[in-house]
């Protein structure tokens, strides 16, 4: 076989080998979409709470953080099978354990709801947070398909700030309940709706945390 043959060969070959593998950005975005859908399911459960029956909802929701648990296991284990990843190994080991807590986070908040009797203020003050973490998510989904494609530096950076906006809002809003909070008679129903709005500023937190690895790793390739 004259040289050039079996360098071409040897070439497809090599390729095939340290290729970069899509799947890491098809787990990825799966795993941002499953934190969406969690948030939505959660949202659905605040905005029916005085319907009394969510068993089938929180057990959808239960579902969709064992399905991105799963995603984050087959990461895992794609990065122990792959030579070469397309990112770095630890980039994406960090965006993926991030986007797994968003999930996680949605299942506790929704224990706390159901738990909670809470006041139409507080009904109100807690819808106006899960909204921001509605757009949090939805802000991280396009954030990560971004990881896909050409580095485009410009959107990056748009997607970053607005979820630092968010985060801004979210704290705007907890200091806005703590007064409330403070101000209440109600000790023991103050202190219940304090935990979940605490969780729920900590879960918008989670979406600025993913949203500035995945702004990390633009910059890293741009």
């Amino acid at each position: 076989m004259p040289a050039y043959g079996r360098f071409a060969m040897d070439w497809k070959f090599i390729k095939r080998i340290l290729g970069k593998d899509e799947r890491f950005f098809d787990l990825l975005e799966a795993s941002a979409a499953e934190a969406k859908a969690s948030v939505a399911i959660m949202a659905h459960i605040m905005d029916t709470l005085d319907t009394g029956a969510h068993d089938r909802q929180f057990d959808e929701l239960v579902s969709s953080k064992r399905k991105d648990k799963r995603i984050t296991q087959e990461i895992t284990e794609l990065m122990c099978k792959t030579f070469i990843t397309p990112l770095d190994r630890e980039d994406i080991e960090a965006l993926s354990n991030s986007l797994y807590k968003i999930p996680k986070a949605a299942t506790k908040i929704s224990e706390r709801l159901l738990l909670c009797q809470l006041s139409p203020e507080a009904k109100t003050t807690i819808r106006r947070q899960i909204t921001l973490l509605e757009e949090g998510v939805e802000t991280v989904g396009q954030f990560v398909a971004l990881l896909r494609s050409s580095p485009d530096v410009e959107r990056a950076m748009d997607y970053n700030a607005k979820l630092h906006q968010l985060e801004g809002e979210a704290d705007k809003l907890m200091l806005e309940l703590l007064k409330s909070i403070y101000s209440s008679q109600d000790i023991r129903g103050a202190l219940a709706i304090k935990d979940t709005t605490d969780m729920l500023e900590k879960a918008v937190d989670r979406c600025r945390d993913a949203g500035n690895i995945v702004f990390q790793i633009i910059l890293k390739h741009s």
